[in-house]
């Protein structure tokens, strides 16, 4: 059964505390998983940010903040799991794989998807305009740009019906 589960394509998703986040997840589930028998082996990966860079400051007194920002991301990662499993229960996908690396999205989603030889990274769409995503800078389009894997992202519609 183990080697069954080994030969099994992986299905990377992107999951951060963000709606675009669950509901890609919760797509995913619906159209992949609804089988008795998943055609994937599910990959939940959370990108958790530097403490550094979540504060973006240095100098003087930085130090001093850095462990509490870290416990607050920590935090953070562990709810967004906790949420992910939860979603992934609801539509009977039992124990997920879980992954929590530390790092810019766009970099741990693509060593993730080296990682595990990933046929498929699925991330959720923000919906930014053209201005914010310049500005911020877009994982999914850098994921599909740099993957080497198909990519899948998945948009929230604006109204659902």
């Amino acid at each position: 059964m183990a080697a069954a589960a080994a030969e099994k394509p992986v299905m990377v998703v992107a999951v951060d505390e963000s709606e675009h986040s669950f509901y890609a997840l919760g797509w995913t589930l619906d159209h992949f998983f609804t089988g008795p028998v998943s055609p994937f082996r599910l990959v939940l990966v959370h990108a958790k940010p530097s403490p550094a860079s979540a504060v973006g400051l240095a100098g003087p007194g930085a130090a001093d903040v850095l462990p509490y920002v870290d416990s607050d991301l920590k935090k953070i990662a562990a709810r967004v799991i906790e949420q992910a499993k939860e979603i992934c229960a609801s539509k009977s996908v039992d124990e997920p794989m879980v992954e929590i690396m530390e790092g810019d999205a766009r970099n741990v989603l693509c060593e993730s998807v080296e990682k595990y030889h990933a046929s498929i990274l699925v991330v959720g769409s923000h919906g930014y305009g053209a201005i914010k995503r310049a500005v911020l800078g877009s994982v999914s389009d850098y994921c599909a740009h740099h993957a080497h894997c198909t990519v899948m992202i998945v948009k929230k519609p604006k109204h659902k019906t």
